[in-house]
């Protein structure tokens, strides 16, 4: 009995042991060795983390860099048309479109042709136009007649004047018809040709074959494509600090490049409703914008005003506010900064950071964790 005894002692003791060593082996009860350890001090000390726990979380990070240009700030704005740049295009005359030159949406440049209009109006204007042209060439016969007659002293020189003062009426008439007819785009047998007054897209169409037209409406209205405003809302606290001339921006996105301008006029007075101004701005070039499309525009000063720049994957939001997750001497600590605008997939900063600090671009979540849980 005492033999049996001790036997099943020792293999006990032995069964302990294999556990344990194979414990250690694992490093914790199916974990990789090292992994129950690297966990329970990742909890312990949040803050302080080996590289080996920082390949594994996936941090990385980026020296914060120097910005020579701090925009004042950044505002939301919705692109629009200056009112140069939409023009509505209409019929001199009542009539009908027999042809249309152009579809909705084309592209066009000055002068060109956009439908022709069939009138009786132009027709009224040729025919006199047609007898003026006769009553000129008849007062231009007797008048050359009457020079005759006076210089051989058979009328008086007042008739010869009379003569001339019915050619310059005849003339007058002449031009008279003949500029209506070419300012309305008319030909003497009624038919009118509608041109793109500038050069732009054919944004609204209304006109079709057959269909009438009359001299009060607007079959056609031409944007040109290659002028653009903003229309921003300024927050109360930038209402003193923005002025005509000053520089702004609109950050890129996908496909569309940086956009530059300067801002034309602010308001003199807050909406009641919104606590804002709005001011107004040019965009520079052509770009590739749509009318009513809502963007953010950066503000920049008169003057370079120096700051920081960091990539804009390092923010991130603590207790509603922008931070950063700072790389310290004893590992990362929350830091709070004041954004001051966006440029390109970067962000900038009046404070809070300074040039050459290290902050967390990726692995963020993880060590908000960390430390949360710190």
């Amino acid at each position: 009995m005492d033999r049996a005894k001790i036997l099943y002692a020792t293999l006990a003791a032995l069964a302990i042991v294999a556990a344990f060593a194979g414990y250690r082996l694992l490093g914790g009860w199916g974990q990789p060795d090292g992994a129950g350890q690297e966990t329970a001090d990742m909890s312990v000390a949040a803050g302080a983390l080996s590289a080996q726990q920082l390949r594994r979380l996936g941090v990385q990070t980026v020296v914060a860099e120097a910005a020579m240009d701090v925009p004042l700030g950044t505002v939301p704005a919705a692109i629009t048309l200056p009112p140069e740049a939409q023009v509505a295009v209409t019929a001199p005359f009542d009539g009908a479109i027999i042809r249309l030159h152009v579809i909705q949406g084309q592209q066009v440049s000055a002068g060109q042709a956009l439908a022709t209009v069939r009138s009786r109006e132009p027709l009224q204007y040729g025919a006199e136009l047609a007898r003026a042209q006769a009553r000129l060439g008849l007062a231009e016969a007797s008048a050359a007649r009457t020079r005759q007659l006076v210089q051989e002293g058979i009328v008086a020189g007042a008739r010869a004047d009379e003569m001339n003062a019915a050619i310059r009426v005849a003339r007058t008439d002449v031009a008279e018809n003949a500029r209506i007819l070419r300012q309305a785009g008319a030909s003497a047998s009624g038919e009118v040709t509608l041109r793109a007054p500038i050069a732009g897209r054919v944004a609204a169409m209304t006109a079709q074959v057959g269909g009438p037209v009359m001299a009060t409406s607007a079959p056609f209205v031409i944007e040109n494509s290659s002028a653009f405003t903003l229309d921003m809302q300024l927050p109360e606290r930038l209402a003193g600090q923005v002025r005509p001339g000053m520089r702004i921006a609109v950050p890129a996105t996908g496909a569309m490049p940086e956009l530059t301008g300067s801002i034309l006029s602010v308001g003199s007075s807050l909406d009641p409703a919104t606590r804002s101004i709005i001011a107004k701005a040019r965009i520079d070039g052509t770009p590739p914008l749509v009318a009513g499309k809502s963007v953010m525009v950066v503000i920049h000063h008169d003057s370079a005003q120096p700051g920081v720049s960091v990539p804009s994957r390092a923010m991130t939001t603590i207790d509603g506010k922008p931070h950063v997750l700072l790389r310290t001497s004893k590992g990362f600590a929350p830091r709070a900064v004041t954004v001051a605008g966006q440029s390109g997939d970067r962000t900038i900063l009046s404070d809070g950071l300074k040039p050459g600090d290290k902050v967390a671009v990726s692995g963020i979540s993880e060590l908000k964790m960390l430390l949360a849980g710190n």
